[in-house]
This record gives structure tokens, sequence and C-alpha cells, in this order.
């Protein structure tokens, strides 16, 4: 490592083009700096400096000594401030997974609020669908799930509270068969018909919602994109009822009652009690808000097109 003085020097040298002008620019004599160049020369024994032209100019090995020492200046002040960030009970990084079914727009306001700390906690936010979210938490891979469907899983220190419920209407579009058959329609009438799922992640069992035994399906990446996928008539199934509700109102899905309605479903926040740091703890702070909760649960409605 090389000392806060002795990189001023390799800055002063390298942007001045003169011991001169270094010395100057440092406040100190040019013989004191031009000892000082070959000090570093001797220790490193190597030619650091070319003095053979009329501007003094770093040798490769002068460049590379200049920039490295300064990256690892960095690292060591960056690590000194998160071992002091963690020592004040900060964490060093916080991963939180949602579930696909939330928007990471209805975050952004938090994740401006958590900046607004200067806390150093560096945020990683991801998604999983159904059963990936709840795995994300058993396997490490999350500190914290905001988001979580079906009910808690037996895990180690488990705690979690209830984000909300989430409404749920039978929708097609009105170019699809289902939307003109009679209601309320029977799961026989519905597995005729090809159901838009979205793919659950889970590593282990996937699962889906909705769907009849041997039902054809269309698996999709995201609830936006099986909101689409039904409005363009490619398929049916469940669509959370606020999401759809703009589309609903423009005639460009059809909302079908069923023989056996879907339950509204709990979305859950959950962590582990052995990982509460200050982030982890004011993040769990904003998501009991009632307000947040809300605009979480309730999404943003895609919007109806122009037609």
């Amino acid at each position: 490592m090389l000392s806060d003085d002795e990189l001023a020097l390799l800055e002063a040298i390298r942007s001045t083009g003169s011991l001169s002008r270094a010395a100057a620019h440092l406040g100190k004599a040019p013989s004191t700096v031009s000892h000082a160049a070959r000090q570093l020369e001797t220790r490193f024994d190597a030619l650091l400096f070319d003095r053979r032209r009329y501007r003094l100019q770093l040798t490769p090995a002068g460049e590379l000594l200049t920039h490295e020492a300064a990256r690892l200046v960095q690292d060591v002040a960056r690590l000194n401030q998160r071992v002091k960030q963690v020592a004040n009970g900060w964490e060093d990084r916080l991963h939180i997974v949602t579930d696909e079914i939330l928007e990471f727009e209805t975050l952004l306001p938090v994740i401006r609020a958590f900046d607004a700390l200067q806390s150093g906690v560096r945020l990683r936010l991801t998604h999983e669908v159904l059963g990936g979210t709840w795995e994300a938490l058993r396997e490490g891979r999350a500190e914290l799930v905001v988001g979580a469907t079906n009910e808690p899983p037996a895990m180690p220190k488990l705690r979690w509270f209830e984000l909300g419920t989430m409404d749920w209407v039978f929708a097609v579009s009105p170019r699809h068969p289902l939307a003109k058959a009679p209601a309320p329609l029977s799961q026989d009438a519905v597995g005729a018909h090809r159901s838009v799922v979205v793919a659950d992640s889970s590593r282990n069992v996937g699962r889906a919602y909705g769907i009849v035994g041997g039902q054809a399906t269309l698996a999709v990446p995201s609830m936006r994109a099986k909101i689409l996928a039904q409005r363009d008539g490619l398929g049916a199934g469940w669509l959370p009822r606020h999401r759809a509700s703009a589309l609903l109102r423009s005639g460009q899905l059809v909302e079908k009652s069923m023989s056996e309605p879907r339950e509204p479903n709990t979305l859950y926040v959950a962590w582990r009690s052995d990982q509460e740091g200050r982030a982890l703890s004011w993040w769990l702070e904003q998501l009991r808000q009632p307000r947040l909760a809300k605009r979480l649960i309730q999404g943003l409605p895609v919007p109806a097109e122009n037609r």
C-alpha cells in the first residue's frame, strides 16, 4: 500500500508534468518532491518517472502503480465504511425478494426513502413466483420476502405478518369463446379452453392456480404478460381485479362468474428472526403501513388500448 502522501505525489506529477509544479501544488520544496520520487522508485525497484522529455511523465509502470494504488485506497476506504456501518447495526446488504405479482414501480418511493437514510446498505431486489418466493427465504437467497402467497411454511425462526388480501376476477377477451358461454361457468367448460398461467419459479415443486386437470396452458413470465395475453384472446384465467379494472371498464376484458368462485389470496411479508438488522427493521416498519400495503396489493391497472 502507498501512503496518502505518496498517492498525492504520483497524482501531482501525472497532472502537472513537472517536479517544480508538483512541488508547488503539494506545498513542498522541489528537492523534497524529487527525493520522494526517487525513494518510490527504489522501493519498487522500477523506473516510475520518464525524465527524458521536457514534460515529466509517468512510465507505464508508474501509471499502473498510480491507478492500482488509488483503487486499493478506495477499496480500503469503502471497507472501513462498511465495517463501521455493520458495527452500527446496519447490514452490509439486504436482499429483498418480492412475489412477481407485486409491481416494482410501487416500491420506488420506498427505495428513495431508504436511500435518504444514507445507511450504506446495498439493496438487491429480485422477484420470484408462487413457491419460489418462500423458497428464496428458506434457501438463504433473501433476507426479506414481500407478497408471498399460500400459508407460511414450516421454517426455523420464521416470522411473518399479513400484507393484505388480493381480489380476483375470471376474465376473457370478448373474442374468446367463453365470453358468450352461459354463466356461471363450470370447471368442465373452462377446462376445454387454454388457461394462461404465470410460471412458478420454484426449483422444486411448481404449481399454478385455477388449472383443471389436463387443461392446456400457456405459461408466461409475469402477471402483466398474463393480463395482456388474456386481453388478446390467447387464453382464460383469474386476474387481480384492480390490475384488470381499466380493461374491464373498456370492454377489452369480460368478467365471467364461476360456479366455483376463487377466494381472495392472502399475501405475506416474511423474514427470519436471526437476521434482523436496522435496514430490515426499517423495511418492516414501512411495509406495516396500511397505505403502502394497499398500494402494493392493488398494483397499477393495465391501461386500456385506444382502438
